[in-house]
């Protein structure tokens, strides 16, 4: 869990943000967030798996939002009571609060990069999990408008994509406390303070 939390990757800041583009490899499960042929970023992704794959295709980014919680699966919440539901099943009479996906930025309807527990094979609904003292940087360094090529392979997994450190398995670590997750932001800011080196 130490590893895991002290787990962090270097980024630079653009020179024309507009240049910026990124590109991810499901099979390498990385993505590379790029300006011409600089790398800003470099980074590991959790994909979706083979029952929900993470969509292939060009897309663009449509909306970002730090504080996004998720519209489909959440807590059920009734007085002091939690409980871990997807809302079509939640009982009547009981509210609702999404999912926390911080730093989310959408490049298909349902479909984004967020903070999530990283883990090495696919594991997700189709969304793309970033660890979360990576993710403000990709928060930054992408707009709304910025281009996503998504594929089974990149050219930069031969290069670039080699050798960056993957973070420990999550797998085995304990989740967060519901309440935590459910009734306050603490997990939106639960991440080392971003640092950036320029050209």
């Amino acid at each position: 869990m130490r590893a895991y939390e002290a787990y962090d990757l270097p980024a630079t800041l653009p020179i024309n943000p507009s240049n910026v583009r990124v590109k991810v490899s499901t099979t390498n499960r990385m993505a590379y967030v790029m300006e011409g042929n600089k790398p800003l970023l470099v980074m590991p992704v959790t994909v979706g798996k083979s029952s929900s794959p993470t969509p292939a295709g060009s897309f663009r980014i449509q909306s970002k939002n730090h504080y996004y919680r998720a519209n489909t699966h959440g807590y059920a919440i009734k007085g002091n009571t939690l409980r871990g539901v997807y809302l079509k099943n939640k009982p009547p009479g009981w509210g609702f609060k999404g999912t926390p996906m911080p730093y989310w930025c959408e490049f298909k309807s349902a479909y984004g990069f967020h903070t999530g527990w990283m883990k090495p094979y696919p594991s997700s609904s189709g969304c793309l999990r970033m660890h979360k003292n990576v993710a403000p940087k990709f928060y930054r360094l992408v707009s709304v408008g910025t281009p996503v090529s998504i594929s089974s392979t990149q050219p930069e997994d031969a290069t670039i994509g080699r050798n960056v450190p993957r973070p420990p398995d999550s797998t085995s670590f304990p989740g967060n406390p519901n309440g935590m997750m459910a009734l306050t932001d603490e997990f939106f800011t639960q991440h080392k303070t971003p640092t950036y080196s320029r050209h």
